[in-house]
């Protein structure tokens, strides 16, 4: 079978202040960077990533693999005209030049939103379609988090998503969504699907798969692929102001009865898990407050507070103080947060030197009135020029770029300063700049879920704090304009009227 494989992900913030280029997609910001042709095959082998499946199941069915062009830049606000046409372009172009096909794999992610579509993931399929033909079949393997639109269903033949969040599976969705492509190739026969949207929003943070409610639903999905039904749950991703923002239901089976008969069962029970939705949430004094009253309560350290609101996973910028300023305030000892990005920070603390004490403008965000920079004098304990090595379960084993950066500290609490963004969510984030995150009392993470994947073996408690900054906890604090109308904005919460 002679198959071509591609790959073009973003999930789009249309809240977030700054857009995805193309020179994000280069730079990757935690993916690997656009590659194109046969290098992809060595760059995205060994690394949780979709087309890592997706090339393991080619060598196992010992497809002729056809490489096209891989690309995903960290979440943010839209992607720009210029980089979508110009990826889609290069994708297309390949697929053209490819010469005949069995089938084509995308990985893709299920939320793009472009400044020019609301739809990124459904025009790329139909343009792929329209180049392959309606014979080819397409497979795609997609996030947890997509927004899935009815025309990506009716355009490709079979789709799958992440069944984990922290998504340790992007690599195990790739292949799964491989292997129902070559037995579409060899059977000649498409499966029968169903598809239906959910009536109600959840907080990215109330949705980790390691916790109940969506640890049990996603359980019951996994089970269904015994019985010859793929089955997907995308939760959706909140920040996105665009109709088919939400969740959905999605099954493929051999006959019509058997998908929808599994649609329900997924609907009715993501309905009927509404009121578990929740769990305790605190301001960032009160998360700090609370860190300390359990560490001198007998609690295990560290205590990991995650500062949800300025996630970078899901279009967070990284320069918010506010955890900051609550750390340095409580005058929290053996204290560490990361990451925090500023550049200008960076090239300060190079030009002191290691050990100099030189007084900074750390982060703040011109969105947030409370927000400004804090000054601060620091030390600067640690310069770093080095790439990193993100072995944990989520980046599995990715190279992340984050340099120049510097370990820098007030008292007790260090900060690790970067001069690109990507979400912690790896021990070794801290450690590169010579934290060792084990032995901290008090860790603060930009990231909301993916972080737990590594740090809840080491974590005494885990503590969602909400310092202000650009992902709103909530999608009812959303300005939202333009959803489908009545879908409930939190569970149990208001329904959106246009």
């Amino acid at each position: 079978m002679r198959v071509a494989l591609a790959g073009f992900l973003h999930e789009t913030n249309t809240f977030a202040r700054n857009p995805a280029d193309l020179c994000a997609f280069h730079q990757g910001g935690g993916y690997i960077p656009l590659t194109e042709g046969p290098a992809l095959i060595d760059a995205g082998a060994d690394v949780n990533l979709g087309i890592s499946g997706a090339l393991r199941v080619g060598a196992e069915c010992s497809w002729e693999m056809v490489p096209i062009l891989w690309a995903g830049a960290i979440p943010s606000a839209h992607v720009t005209e210029d980089a979508f046409e110009t990826i889609t372009a290069r994708i297309i172009s390949g697929l053209r030049d490819a010469g005949p096909l069995d089938g084509v794999f995308l990985d893709l992610h299920g939320a793009m939103v472009t400044s020019h579509l609301d739809d990124g993931e459904g025009e790329l399929a139909a343009r792929v379609r329209e180049a392959v033909g309606p014979d080819v079949p397409i497979a795609a393997a997609l996030d947890l988090h997509g927004n899935i639109s009815r025309h990506l269903v009716d355009t490709v033949d079979v789709l799958t998503g992440f069944r984990t969040y922290p998504h340790v599976d992007m690599a195990e969705t790739g292949a799964r969504a491989a292997r129902l492509l070559d037995e579409i190739m060899r059977s000649g026969k498409r499966y029968a699907r169903a598809y239906r949207q959910l009536p109600f929003m959840v907080p990215i943070s109330l949705q980790s798969t390691t916790m109940e409610p969506a640890a049990s639903l996603y359980a019951d999905i996994a089970t269904q692929d015994a019985q010859g039904v793929c089955a997907s749950l995308f939760m959706g991703f909140p920040a996105a102001d665009i109709p088919d923002c939400g969740p959905v239901a999605i099954a493929y089976a051999p006959s019509q009865v058997e998908a929808d008969r599994a649609v329900t069962a997924i609907a009715n029970a993501y309905e009927d898990a509404e009121d578990a939705f929740d769990g305790p949430i605190y301001s960032a004094a009160d998360g700090v407050a609370k860190a300390m009253q359990l560490l001198s309560s007998g609690a295990s350290a560290p205590i990991v507070l995650a500062d949800t609101q300025d996630n970078p996973g899901a279009g967070g910028a990284a320069t918010t103080t506010g955890m900051l300023r609550a750390l340095v305030d409580a005058d929290a000892q053996d204290a560490a947060l990361g990451l925090l990005v500023d550049p200008t920070s960076v090239q300060l603390a190079f030009d002191a030197g290691e050990g100099a004490r030189v007084h900074m403008s750390l982060g703040g965000h011109p969105d947030f009135p409370n927000d400004q920079p804090f000054e601060t004098d620091v030390i600067v304990e640690r310069l770093v020029t080095e790439k990193l090595h993100a072995a944990g379960p989520y980046y599995g084993g990715s190279w992340l770029d984050l340099s120049p950066a510097a370990c820098l500290r007030i008292g007790g609490v260090r900060v690790v300063v970067t001069s690109k963004i990507a979400q912690l969510a790896d021990r070794e984030m801290f450690r590169f700049v010579g934290i060792e995150p084990e032995k901290q009392a008090i860790l603060v993470v930009k990231s909301s879920t993916h972080f737990r994947a590594d740090f809840d073996p080491i974590a005494g408690a885990t503590l969602i704090c909400l310092a202000p900054g650009p992902m709103a906890f909530s999608p009812a604090d959303l300005p939202f304009t333009r959803l489908r109308a009545g879908l409930r904005l939190s569970p149990n919460g208001p329904a959106f009227a246009a």
